[in-house]
């Protein structure tokens, strides 16, 4: 909301300037002392009030509370919701041109609440472009300039978009730390379906540390956070992430119950961009514990291949099934379909996520390997050994290593396998 004193001010002066007594701008429906306290700033007229005054002075509401017009407001909100639109139908790239250029009309700079709803916008844009940092530095603007003026709704889901990127860019100490001083803030007033999506996020992140006792607590206070809601949106976060964390420990049966728990909800769930990721993790999911289930699973990521191509899902998503797409070529033998979705996977990741490079590197490897190409299979790994040696050591870069180990020892290389495999228990705390 703009400030009293700016709005009281704006009253007074165009009252002045129309030549207008208080007296004047009050009768018949206001007293003489209201329109004075207004002006004074010493009380805050109701909505009503205000859209009578503004009748009164000729002017909009829009004036009095942002001092520009309303056509002038009405194109910055259209605007944005262009830009929101291009994003949800998966024009990346438009959008974020669309969101830079709606926050460089100087109007909006008046305008707090359009102003941060648009800089939300451009670092989700940014994000899906794959430019991680870019979206981190925009996020971490938004919440230092508009920390005292954010709605609870934006202040989590920045928090959350920020904690995901820092995640999704290997920092994952970066990425806990936003979370929970976030969760820390807003969770006395308890949990809520924004709230139970950040705190899914910081599972993730957890569990990418290796710190599995804080996992599993947080885990069973979400799954129940989320029953005691029953909404879609809390369930599906809820259970998708302890699903993850249960394969992790190995509850196989127990990943699966609660994968499916999380996917009997998504024909309720409208987040057409998380129903995309949602798909491709209940399949990589399902492809990693039953991998006899190969066929199936390469029918569900294809749809969610297409699904994200058509929403606002990140590169990184992309990358993310399309990796996923080529295990399960490598599971049903189709060694030169995994070496080719292995390359999309690598253009569409360009480089944003060094830990995913590493593990598309391993799975092109891993193809390579299977037709006989021994060369290639060793140049893929030579790379992922690339990208892993700047990467911290955590449980996610151990099961990297682990990968790397296997095609060495296949390429014959028994010597670099064994150190490979030194490197993952490094990495896991062994």
């Amino acid at each position: 909301m703009p400030n009293q004193d700016t709005i009281s001010k704006r009253i007074r002066e165009t009252r002045r300037q129309l030549g207008l007594s208080q007296a004047q701008l009050a009768r018949p429906e206001l007293s003489d002392s209201y329109i004075s306290l207004i002006e004074s700033g010493s009380r805050t007229p109701t909505p009503s009030v205000l859209k009578l005054i503004a009748t009164k002075l000729g002017c909009s509401v829009d004036y009095l509370l942002h001092g520009v017009a309303t056509d002038q407001v009405t194109e910055i909100r259209n605007g944005i919701e262009t830009a929101r639109s291009l994003l949800e139908k998966g024009a990346r790239e438009a959008a974020r041109e669309q969101y830079e250029k709606m926050l460089s009309n100087p109007n909006i700079a008046r305008m707090p609440e359009l102003r941060a709803e648009g800089e939300y916008g451009l670092a989700l844009a940014t994000e899906a472009c794959g430019r991680l940092d870019d979206a981190i530095g925009i996020l971490v603007g938004l919440r230092e300039r508009q920390a005292d003026t954010l709605t609870d709704e934006l202040r989590i889901a920045s928090a959350l978009a920020l904690s995901r990127c820092y995640r999704d860019r290997g920092d994952v100490e970066a990425a806990i730390d936003v979370a929970e001083q976030e969760i820390a803030r807003m969770g006395e007033t308890g949990w809520t379906d924004h709230l139970i999506e950040l705190g899914s996020t910081l599972l993730s992140s957890y569990y990418g540390r290796g710190d599995l006792l804080r996992a599993q607590q947080l885990a069973a206070e979400l799954l129940a956070a989320a029953e005691k809601l029953g909404t879609p949106r809390a369930i599906i976060a809820a259970n998708w992430n302890a699903a993850h964390l249960a394969e992790a420990i190995g509850q196989f049966e127990e990943a699966l119950t609660l994968i499916d728990r999380a996917w009997a909800e998504r024909s309720n769930y409208d987040d057409l961009r998380n129903k995309a990721r949602l798909r491709v993790a209940y399949a990589q999911l399902r492809l990693r514990i039953r991998p006899d289930e190969a066929e199936e699973c390469r029918g569900q990521l294809l749809k969610a291949e297409h699904e994200l191509r058509e929403t606002a899902a990140s590169s990184l998503d992309l990358a993310d099934c399309l990796l996923s797409l080529a295990r399960a070529e490598v599971e049903l033998g189709n060694a030169e379909q995994a070496v080719d979705y292995g390359r999309k996977a690598l253009e569409a990741n360009a480089g944003a996520s060094s830990e995913l490079q590493a593990e598309i590197e391993v799975l092109r490897g891993q193809a390579y390997l299977m037709l006989g190409r021994i060369q290639e299979a060793t140049a893929a790994i030579e790379s992922a050994m690339d990208v892993l040696a700047g990467e911290p050591q955590n449980k996610m870069t151990a099961e990297t290593w682990l990968g790397v180990a296997a095609v060495l020892q296949g390429t014959g290389d028994n010597e670099g396998s064994k150190l490979a495999y030194q490197r993952a228990m490094e990495c896991s705390g062994v």
